[in-house]
């Protein structure tokens, strides 16, 4: 959702469509009732009007809380957003390194696997996935650090899965790191537009973006 000049008021998020994903599944089982709301509308928050934007008082309005309220939870409004984009990664991480996905041989079938998996996960949670990756540069430099670490872990899978391919002949010789970088991008770029209500489920779209990835290293027809 592009953003406006004018600022989402609390009860505007709440009712938003475009904001409606499945974002409160992501939260830790050890965290309290009232920290993961309060996460799930600093999403709404931080997705609509942008970190510096958003003060503590939206987030607690989309609760019914009080400003102090969240201060009780959460030592800084940084901290929120910490949480929920280290959050973000470590799930995402988790998704594309399931077992099933590794046990998975063939090196085009593993990268359909990957790249459907990564997508899919993206579009569930279009909301805290424009966070984590529209709202990154507003971590402090010991947060931006921890990040950065779990987004090359990720993307190892996909450099490691396009590098097989091209190394047993399944794939063309294609630049693996520029070949990578795109079929990330093209996942990631759907949080901009992407909603649960539009013509394409994320397992579609999923399907569809693992066709376009495995196109991208497609050897030439001779």
């Amino acid at each position: 959702m592009a953003r406006r000049q004018a600022r989402f008021t609390a009860q505007d998020l709440v009712d938003d469509p475009r904001l409606r994903d499945h974002s409160p599944e992501l939260w830790r089982a050890d965290l309290g009732e009232v920290q993961r709301r309060l996460l799930s509308s600093a999403v709404r928050c931080f997705a609509a009007n942008g970190f510096h934007a958003t003060t503590t008082r939206d987030i607690a309005d989309g609760v019914g809380l009080s400003p102090a309220a969240l201060y009780v939870h959460f030592p800084s409004k940084e901290l929120v957003l910490f949480e929920i984009v280290r959050i973000g990664h470590e799930r995402v991480l988790a998704h594309v390194r399931d077992p099933s996905i590794l046990a998975v041989e063939g090196a085009a079938e593993r990268l359909r696997a990957i790249v459907a998996a990564y997508t899919v996960w993206h579009a569930r949670h279009h909301v805290a996935a424009r966070v984590c990756q529209l709202e990154l540069n507003a971590l402090k430099a010991e947060h931006y650090g921890e990040i950065v670490e779990l987004r090359h872990e990720t993307n190892g899978y996909f450099r490691d899965a396009v590098a097989r391919g091209v190394a047993d002949g399944t794939f063309a010789q294609v630049d693996v790191k520029r070949v990578t970088r795109a079929m990330l991008s093209l996942s990631i770029d759907l949080v901009r537009w992407y909603r649960l209500d539009g013509p394409d489920s994320p397992e579609q779209l999923g399907e569809f973006y693992a066709d376009l990835a495995l196109q991208l290293v497609a050897r030439p027809k001779e």
